[in-house]
């Protein structure tokens, strides 16, 4: 077995990039058992202005797209290469875009339980599969007990402000690394691959890492 290499993955759970990247990186790894990433997914959120309870997705959308057109420019890659990923996504009955600190803190959670990518698989589905509000806490809750984990443990600290700051602060250090969209791969703690990169480039990138562990041992 090669020696573990850290994947760090910047992220948002309602971005469909970052979906579609996962999806590419998840086709990798299963074509490649023998990977030897070990993944941790780290906070990173598309609208950290976003009002806390979220705002209706049309308005959302036209105010930062500049109107109904542009959103519709702005989506046409998305739609296209989710299609490609054999990825369903049902934008149309999305009604609402959420603020997605809260789903971080599950990621978060999840994580200490060792399901942190579970967790991240079940928010991508919830959001862009089955159109629910991944900012209300009860979803969360649910999709935290569709996982293993106790929900209402997680009710209870989703209604506390446990780990806010901290979520925040890595969001923030991220940003200071200089990191501006997501989602973005760190391998190893040095070479930032930025983008949903199809799997053949990790395909590669699996290689050459068990190349160079070859010859270094």
């Amino acid at each position: 077995m090669p020696e573990p290499i850290k994947l760090d993955i910047m992220s948002d759970p309602i971005c469909p990039w970052c979906y579609i990247g996962k999806a590419h990186l998840d086709r990798a790894l299963q074509a490649n058992p023998d990977h030897p990433f070990v993944i941790e997914w780290h906070p990173f959120q598309l609208n950290p202005d976003m009002p806390e309870d979220g705002m209706d997705r049309r308005e959302y959308l036209e105010t930062k797209f500049g109107g109904k057109d542009g959103a519709v420019r702005a989506y046409a890659p998305v739609v296209e290469n989710a299609e490609k990923a054999g990825l369903k996504i049902d934008f149309e009955g999305m009604k609402r875009t959420p603020n997605t600190l809260d789903a971080h803190r599950l990621i978060h959670w999840a994580g200490i339980e060792g399901k942190q990518t579970a967790a991240v698989s079940a928010l991508f589905k919830a959001y862009f599969v089955e159109t629910r509000d991944i900012g209300d806490h009860e979803v969360l809750a649910d999709i935290a007990d569709g996982i293993g984990m106790d929900a209402s443990v997680v009710l209870r600290l989703l209604s506390s402000d446990a780990d806010r700051d901290d979520i925040s602060a890595r969001d923030a250090h991220s940003r200071q690394m200089g990191i501006g969209s997501v989602p973005t791969f760190i391998v190893a703690n040095k070479h930032a691959v930025p983008g949903a990169q199809p799997p053949e480039l990790w395909a590669k990138v699996i290689t050459e890492l068990s190349q160079t562990a070859g010859s270094d041992a």
